[in-house]
Protein backbone atom coordinates (compact mmCIF):
# COMPACT_ATOMS: atom_id res chain seq x y z
CA UNK A 1 0.00 0.00 0.00
CA UNK A 2 1.62 3.41 -1.11
CA UNK A 3 1.62 6.26 1.53
CA UNK A 4 -1.14 8.37 2.27
CA UNK A 5 -1.29 11.82 0.86
CA UNK A 6 -4.83 13.02 1.36
CA UNK A 7 -6.32 15.50 4.11
CA UNK A 8 -4.19 14.63 7.53
CA UNK A 9 -7.07 15.33 10.03
CA UNK A 10 -9.12 12.78 8.57
CA UNK A 11 -6.69 9.93 9.42
CA UNK A 12 -7.21 11.68 13.13
CA UNK A 13 -10.59 11.81 12.94
CA UNK A 14 -10.58 8.56 11.61
CA UNK A 15 -8.82 6.80 15.18
CA UNK A 16 -10.55 9.86 17.03
CA UNK A 17 -6.86 10.91 18.35
CA UNK A 18 -4.52 13.73 17.62
CA UNK A 19 -1.16 12.36 16.34
CA UNK A 20 1.47 14.94 16.88
CA UNK A 21 4.05 13.54 14.72
CA UNK A 22 1.40 13.58 11.73
CA UNK A 23 0.04 16.88 12.05
CA UNK A 24 -0.23 20.08 14.35
CA UNK A 25 -4.05 20.64 13.63
CA UNK A 26 -6.52 19.77 16.08
CA UNK A 27 -9.67 17.64 15.63
CA UNK A 28 -11.02 19.32 18.74
CA UNK A 29 -13.70 21.18 16.15
CA UNK A 30 -14.54 18.09 14.02
CA UNK A 31 -13.87 14.49 16.63
CA UNK A 32 -16.51 12.73 14.93
CA UNK A 33 -14.99 10.07 12.03
CA UNK A 34 -15.46 11.27 8.69
CA UNK A 35 -19.10 10.52 7.09
CA UNK A 36 -20.35 11.11 10.94
CA UNK A 37 -22.64 13.41 11.95
CA UNK A 38 -22.42 14.42 15.94
CA UNK A 39 -24.79 12.35 17.94
CA UNK A 40 -25.37 10.25 15.02
CA UNK A 41 -25.12 6.22 16.56
CA UNK A 42 -21.78 4.42 16.83
CA UNK A 43 -21.54 1.02 16.70
CA UNK A 44 -19.39 -0.86 18.91
CA UNK A 45 -16.39 -2.14 17.89
CA UNK A 46 -15.24 -5.51 17.38
CA UNK A 47 -12.12 -7.23 19.09
CA UNK A 48 -10.65 -7.16 15.69
CA UNK A 49 -11.95 -2.99 15.61
CA UNK A 50 -9.73 -2.60 18.62
CA UNK A 51 -7.19 -4.14 17.52
CA UNK A 52 -6.90 -2.36 14.19
CA UNK A 53 -7.79 0.99 15.48
CA UNK A 54 -4.65 0.84 17.83
CA UNK A 55 -2.44 -0.52 14.75
CA UNK A 56 -3.95 2.50 12.93
CA UNK A 57 -3.22 4.60 15.15
CA UNK A 58 0.44 3.58 14.99
CA UNK A 59 0.81 3.67 11.70
CA UNK A 60 -0.54 6.96 10.71
CA UNK A 61 2.10 8.77 13.74
CA UNK A 62 4.68 7.54 11.55
CA UNK A 63 3.88 7.57 7.88
CA UNK A 64 4.88 4.08 7.30
CA UNK A 65 3.34 1.83 4.95
CA UNK A 66 1.67 -1.78 6.44
CA UNK A 67 4.19 -3.65 4.46
CA UNK A 68 7.13 -1.59 6.57
CA UNK A 69 5.62 -1.98 9.87
CA UNK A 70 4.94 -5.22 9.60
CA UNK A 71 8.79 -5.92 8.79
CA UNK A 72 9.68 -3.74 11.91
CA UNK A 73 7.21 -5.66 13.79
CA UNK A 74 9.10 -8.68 12.12
CA UNK A 75 11.96 -7.56 13.52
CA UNK A 76 10.68 -6.81 17.12
CA UNK A 77 9.42 -10.45 17.34
CA UNK A 78 12.57 -11.29 17.26
CA UNK A 79 14.14 -9.69 19.84
CA UNK A 80 14.78 -10.03 23.21
CA UNK A 81 12.62 -7.55 24.26
CA UNK A 82 9.08 -7.22 25.21
CA UNK A 83 7.87 -6.96 21.68
CA UNK A 84 5.67 -3.92 21.84
CA UNK A 85 7.79 -1.86 23.72
CA UNK A 86 11.03 -3.14 20.99
CA UNK A 87 8.51 -1.51 18.10
CA UNK A 88 7.45 1.70 19.63
CA UNK A 89 11.53 2.11 20.47
CA UNK A 90 12.57 1.32 16.46
CA UNK A 91 10.05 3.47 15.24
CA UNK A 92 11.00 6.66 17.18
CA UNK A 93 14.81 5.73 16.48
CA UNK A 94 13.74 6.28 12.94
CA UNK A 95 15.29 9.60 11.79
CA UNK A 96 12.33 11.58 10.52
CA UNK A 97 11.21 10.60 13.81
CA UNK A 98 14.05 11.95 15.83
CA UNK A 99 13.86 14.51 13.83
CA UNK A 100 10.68 15.51 15.44
CA UNK A 101 10.99 14.63 18.74
CA UNK A 102 14.31 16.87 18.62
CA UNK A 103 12.23 20.13 17.61
CA UNK A 104 13.63 20.67 14.67
CA UNK A 105 10.48 19.95 12.07
CA UNK A 106 6.75 20.42 12.88
CA UNK A 107 5.59 17.04 11.77
CA UNK A 108 7.21 13.89 11.17
CA UNK A 109 6.19 14.47 7.02
CA UNK A 110 7.79 17.63 7.48
CA UNK A 111 10.80 16.39 9.14
CA UNK A 112 10.52 13.65 5.85
CA UNK A 113 10.94 16.04 3.45
CA UNK A 114 13.50 18.15 5.34
CA UNK A 115 16.07 14.83 4.62
CA UNK A 116 15.30 13.91 1.29
CA UNK A 117 16.15 17.39 0.63
CA UNK A 118 19.97 16.80 2.10
CA UNK A 119 19.48 19.51 4.96
CA UNK A 120 20.47 16.62 7.95
CA UNK A 121 23.49 15.64 9.49
CA UNK A 122 24.11 12.22 11.14
CA UNK A 123 27.41 12.77 12.84
CA UNK A 124 28.34 15.13 10.09
CA UNK A 125 27.60 13.02 6.86
CA UNK A 126 24.13 13.88 5.06
CA UNK A 127 21.71 11.02 5.01
CA UNK A 128 18.69 11.42 2.74
CA UNK A 129 16.96 8.35 4.26
CA UNK A 130 13.77 9.64 6.22
CA UNK A 131 14.27 5.69 7.83
CA UNK A 132 17.81 5.91 8.99
CA UNK A 133 18.15 4.32 12.03
CA UNK A 134 19.75 6.28 14.91
CA UNK A 135 21.93 4.72 17.29
CA UNK A 136 22.72 6.39 21.05
CA UNK A 137 25.98 8.46 20.61
CA UNK A 138 24.71 9.90 17.33
CA UNK A 139 24.40 12.97 16.82
CA UNK A 140 21.65 14.88 14.57
CA UNK A 141 22.53 18.47 13.47
CA UNK A 142 20.66 20.37 10.34
CA UNK A 143 23.07 21.85 7.63
CA UNK A 144 23.25 26.10 7.71
CA UNK A 145 20.79 26.37 5.11
CA UNK A 146 18.35 23.78 6.74
CA UNK A 147 18.71 25.67 9.64
CA UNK A 148 17.20 28.87 8.05
CA UNK A 149 14.08 27.56 6.41
CA UNK A 150 10.93 29.31 8.13
CA UNK A 151 9.58 26.44 9.56
CA UNK A 152 12.51 25.09 11.31
CA UNK A 153 13.33 28.07 12.83
CA UNK A 154 9.80 29.05 13.96
CA UNK A 155 9.51 25.32 15.89
CA UNK A 156 12.68 25.82 17.42
CA UNK A 157 11.49 28.61 18.55
CA UNK A 158 8.25 26.73 20.14
CA UNK A 159 8.86 23.10 19.81
CA UNK A 160 5.65 21.11 19.42
CA UNK A 161 6.02 18.50 22.04
CA UNK A 162 8.95 19.03 25.11
CA UNK A 163 11.80 17.21 24.30
CA UNK A 164 12.32 13.20 25.56
CA UNK A 165 14.92 12.81 28.26
CA UNK A 166 16.73 10.46 25.75
CA UNK A 167 17.79 13.65 23.87
CA UNK A 168 20.67 15.85 24.84
CA UNK A 169 19.74 19.21 22.85
CA UNK A 170 22.25 22.69 21.72
CA UNK A 171 20.12 24.83 20.88
CA UNK A 172 22.81 26.70 19.99
CA UNK A 173 24.10 24.48 16.94
CA UNK A 174 20.44 23.03 16.66
CA UNK A 175 22.26 20.17 17.69
CA UNK A 176 20.09 16.39 19.11
CA UNK A 177 22.27 13.56 20.34
CA UNK A 178 20.62 10.35 21.63
CA UNK A 179 21.84 9.42 24.57
CA UNK A 180 20.04 6.47 25.52
CA UNK A 181 17.21 4.28 23.31
CA UNK A 182 13.35 5.84 23.34
CA UNK A 183 11.61 4.59 26.56
CA UNK A 184 7.96 3.79 26.42
CA UNK A 185 7.31 6.24 28.87
CA UNK A 186 8.13 9.16 26.89
CA UNK A 187 5.84 7.82 23.93
CA UNK A 188 3.95 11.25 22.57
CA UNK A 189 0.50 9.92 22.39
CA UNK A 190 -1.57 6.94 24.41
CA UNK A 191 -1.65 3.72 22.76
CA UNK A 192 -2.41 -0.17 23.53
CA UNK A 193 0.65 -1.64 22.25
CA UNK A 194 -0.13 -4.92 23.46
CA UNK A 195 -3.65 -5.34 21.18
CA UNK A 196 -1.37 -4.66 18.01
CA UNK A 197 1.70 -7.44 18.98
CA UNK A 198 -1.69 -9.57 19.33
CA UNK A 199 -2.82 -8.01 16.10
CA UNK A 200 0.14 -8.98 14.05
CA UNK A 201 1.07 -12.42 16.56
CA UNK A 202 -0.55 -15.03 13.94
CA UNK A 203 0.08 -13.20 10.37
CA UNK A 204 4.09 -12.13 11.31
CA UNK A 205 6.42 -14.54 12.04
Amino acid sequence: MARYTGPKLKLMRSVGLHLPGLSRKSIERKPNPPGMRDGQFRRKKSDYGLHLLEKQKLRFNYGVTEKYLRKTVREAFRSREHSGHKLLELLERRLDSMLFRAGLAPSIPAARQLVRHNHVLVDGKRVNIPSYRVDPGQEITMTAKGLKIPVVSQVLEQPVLARPAWLAFDAERGAAKMIAVPDRESFSFPIEVNLIVEFYARSVK
